[in-house]
């Protein structure tokens, strides 16, 4: 009988898909949640008007790709699943929430005039800065390990909450708002883009600091992340990769002090390329860090199978509708009401 469990590492092809997944949705809404999280401050309304147009063909379409993380993680790692949201119910509903809220903003703030107006901006602001950072809760929550006995999580709610994931929350509203700057370069002219360039310059710095914060935290975290880093010859293997990302901020700020329009916002998502796959070298291979791996958690080779069947049907036409749109509101973003 046919099976594709027969030749292929479905749990390694899941593992894969659900890693890709996530990072796509880390730099597409990462950038639109940085919008959000800048939107208060921008120097006039008109920039505001700009800033919300040059997002709202995408956000909907860039949180897509976390549906398919959340929903792969359920469906094709269940035990891991399990595990993973008793532990972090309270900031994943946090997220959710701020998540709604910019949602709500987005249909009623394009109706809105006056005073109205102001509360639609600030639930915009507030929803992206509070998914923002209880994202990066969630990242710091799970980097710092998650107790468990058996097959149960057996610790703490409260457990995420701690000195390292507060600043791995504040350090994703920083990248974020790297990220929300940039696409404003990008995407703007005159007052708006000179004011992102600005506040992209500024944030850059918070970025570096953040970086190298997390990067010394994390070996203190888990010896097995000291052990792989700071071992030889390991250590002159993964060497290149933190030389990388300092030519990229190097080069990043540079870019900032010039006319450059289109790069800043690619040498952005190289950080971020850059430290998911550090983070990622140093998860390997585990979904519950640091106690159940990816094989451990995976689900009935029959369950995988079904699933990669729909997946391969469906995940080509997700990318040519993320494709085509971004290419349809490909250019500058005027003040303009399109929504």
């Amino acid at each position: 009988m046919f099976s594709f469990a027969s030749f292929l590492d479905l749990p390694l092809i899941w593992y894969g898909l659900i890693i890709i997944a996530m990072f796509l949705y880390v730099i597409l809404d990462g950038f639109d949640l940085g919008v959000g999280i800048l939107f208060p401050f921008a120097p006039s309304d008109t920039c505001r008007d700009r800033m919300m147009n040059s997002i709202a063909p995408f956000w909907d379409g860039n949180e897509t790709w976390l549906i398919l993380g959340g929903g792969g993680l359920f469906a094709a790692f269940p035990l891991a699943y399990s595990i993973v949201m008793p532990a972090l119910y309270i900031p994943m509903i946090l997220m959710l929430l701020g998540l709604v809220f910019r949602g709500v903003a987005f249909e009623f703030r394009f109706k809105a005039t006056g005073k109205s107006r102001k509360i639609w901006d600030y639930a915009f602001h507030f929803g992206s800065l509070g998914a923002a950072f209880m994202q990066g809760m969630i990242l710091g929550g799970l980097v710092q390990g998650i107790e468990v006995e058996g097959r149960n999580f057996a610790g703490n709610s409260l457990d995420w909450l701690s000195a390292f994931s507060v600043m791995t929350g504040l350090a994703l509203v920083c990248g974020y708002a790297l990220l929300g700057s940039t696409w404003l370069i990008m995407k703007t002219e005159d007052a708006t883009q000179d004011w992102a360039r600005s506040c992209a310059t500024y944030v850059l710095v918070l970025v570096a600091v953040f970086m190298g914060l997390v990067s010394l935290s994390m070996p203190f975290l888990n010896t097995d992340v000291k052990n792989l880093w700071f071992s030889l010859p390991n250590f002159f293997y993964l060497l290149p990769m933190p030389l990388l990302s300092v030519v990229i901020l190097v080069v990043l700020w540079r870019d900032l002090h010039t006319a450059s329009e289109f790069r800043p916002f690619f040498l952005s998502l190289g950080i971020f390329f850059m430290n998911y796959v550090g983070l990622g070298i140093s998860m390997w291979p585990f979904l519950v860090p640091f106690e159940v791996t990816f094989r451990q958690a995976a689900a009935a080779p029959e369950s995988q199978s079904l699933l990669i069947v729909g997946t391969a049907v469906m995940l080509p036409v997700v990318l040519a509708y993320t494709a085509f749109c971004y290419y349809i509101f490909r250019g500058k973003t005027s003040h303009e009401t399109i929504y």
